[in-house]
């Protein structure tokens, strides 16, 4: 269970294959890529159902790996791996314009934003605020947090849930206002402006995305130490997917194109 997102770029691979064929390859790819690392790393050997998986999907496994070798060398929106986070990655992309999130989101990460957005608010005058910022802080802002608190109310029938967290963090003092619910609203982006016709339901618009980049930037980057920075990726998963997420966000808005959720 993940948010599922994707650079739209208009490349030789989307002509060939459509968006729900790319994100069933792309999804399929960073199962297999998850098994092959776990026993290259030595995490598990092989169990017989990977293998029995393995095989079955071998058809879309060729597909997969063709189209990957074809981002890597050819494709503008492939994302390469951030630097600061390679060594501790646990989502593997294969098809380098995909990528996702996974459910839950942990609670190391709810805190860590909690953290950022009340020193925003604590240190930074309103005037050097990211502009999304600013529409949080708006009393009227569309970014209510009621839809991440019906996701939070959310069991699956496997006991899957989509925050770790029963309940948002609230801010404090000028911030009171807000908690966590509102940010996971803003991050979810706004519907998508093809009525979902590309297998997306939701999307950040060109207009939107360096707004969203800076944003991202001063929650995940802005004066972050080496010392914060080691806190928070190594137990974090959701951290090092949503500096992936800032990376997707920084390339849309360089090739000028949508980034599409669900």
């Amino acid at each position: 269970m993940s948010l599922e997102y994707a650079i739209e770029y208009p490349c030789k691979m989307r002509r060939q294959y459509d968006e729900p064929a790319l994100r069933a390859f792309g999804r399929t790819g960073s199962i297999i890529s998850r098994l092959i690392g776990d026993s290259v790393e030595g995490t598990r050997p092989p169990s017989v159902e990977s293998i029995e998986f393995t095989s079955r999907f071998s058809p879309d496994i060729e597909k997969t790996e063709e189209i990957a070798e074809f981002c890597r060398t050819s494709c503008p929106a492939c994302l390469e791996p951030d630097a600061r986070v390679l060594s501790t990655l646990t989502a593997r992309e294969p098809i380098g314009c995909l990528g996702r999130i996974n459910y839950p989101i942990d609670s190391r990460f709810e805190h860590f934003v909690a953290d950022r957005l009340q020193l925003l608010y604590d240190t930074t005058a309103p005037a050097a605020w990211p502009r999304l910022l600013h529409v949080l802080a708006d009393p009227e802002s569309p970014f209510d947090g009621e839809v991440t608190k019906e996701l939070r109310r959310v069991t699956t029938d496997d006991g899957l849930r989509f925050f770790e967290l029963r309940l948002p963090i609230d801010l404090a003092r000028h911030a009171v206002r807000l908690n966590t619910d509102c940010v996971f609203d803003l991050l979810s982006g706004f519907g998508a402006t093809d009525g979902g016709k590309s297998g997306y339901q939701r999307e950040l618009p060109v207009l939107a995305l360096a707004d969203y980049g800076e944003f991202l930037g001063a929650l995940l980057e802005r004066n972050l130490d080496a010392d914060e920075l080691n806190r928070i990726r190594s137990p974090s998963a959701s951290f090092r997917q949503y500096v992936r997420f800032l990376q997707a966000v920084r390339r849309a808005e360089t090739l000028k194109v949508r980034l599409l959720l669900d």
